[in-house]
């Protein structure tokens, strides 16, 4: 206990250095802000997620690219045919996952808000008061957006063994609020959230004793997660984006930044 007590403290600190919105660019999260609207910022928000793999830079870029073809996001994904946005998209690239695969996430989020009104319906369809974590309502709601269509890199699915990450970290985002979080839904407990868990996180958690497995899997994410919950049981993804701030502001930040900041939240 005394252990746990002083690794709250530690990483309460962290939280208070680094959770304020100034600390938020150029973090993705920084394309949510730029909209007022919740039905645009949770549309926002999922672009923004989902193309959350690379370099700080890369994503930066891709966001704004795609977000440029959607001036006001929801209606544009509500209203623009889907064969202007193959064409639109016909040339893009993240990385390796093209724009048959984004047009095919646009097409998801239009066919769920078509039929519930929001993301976040469709999301409240599959969460039940008995889940312990967001994992079955995520199942429910990536089926929405795939349809019938094949996997899609941007969309996994717990379903497939996926810890995703990317999904996770929209979902801390939409559920939680704080100066970080904006925090767009409501009756999501924050106490069902599930670490984004990338390989920065889990390199953390390793060092912290927070789980000895060796992949950065789904059952990593949910032992990290259970290991946070006993330092904060309503909240466990509370310190997500202070552990991660270092390695972000950096872009590629060297081990040894890395242990620097682990030295400031072992115990």
């Amino acid at each position: 206990m005394a252990q746990l007590q002083q690794m709250r403290q530690q990483l309460e600190a962290l939280y208070a250095k680094y959770n304020h919105r100034e600390c938020v660019p150029p973090d993705p999260l920084q394309f949510v802000f730029q909209y007022d609207e919740p039905g645009d910022r949770e549309v926002v928000g999922l672009i923004a997620a989902c193309l959350s793999f690379g370099t700080v830079a890369q994503i930066g870029r891709s966001a704004a690219s795609v977000l440029a073809h959607l001036p006001e996001p929801r209606r544009a994904v509500l209203e623009t045919p889907p064969a202007r946005f193959a064409r639109a998209f016909a040339e893009w690239r993240h990385r390796f996952v093209t724009g048959s695969e984004l047009c095919s996430l646009l097409g998801g989020m239009r066919r769920v808000i078509v039929r519930y009104g929001s993301l976040q319906a469709c999301f409240a369809r599959g969460l039940k008061k008995k889940d312990t974590t967001v994992l079955p309502a995520l199942t429910v709601f990536v089926d929405a957006l795939r349809g019938n269509a094949a996997r899609n890199y941007l969309i996994p699915s717990p379903a497939d063994g996926s810890a995703c990450k990317r999904l996770n970290l929209f979902l801390r985002w939409m559920v939680r609020h704080d100066a970080v979080d904006p925090g767009v839904w409501n009756g999501v407990p924050t106490s069902k959230l599930v670490v984004p868990l990338d390989t920065h996180m889990h390199r953390v958690a390793l060092q912290l004793g927070l789980t000895r497995r060796k992949q950065a899997n789904l059952r990593a994410a949910l032992e990290i997660t259970d290991a946070f919950r006993k330092i904060a049981p309503d909240d466990p993804v509370r310190y997500d984006f202070a552990l991660t701030r270092r390695g972000i502001l950096k872009d590629g930040a060297s081990e040894g930044d890395h242990g620097n900041l682990l030295k400031t939240v072992c115990w």
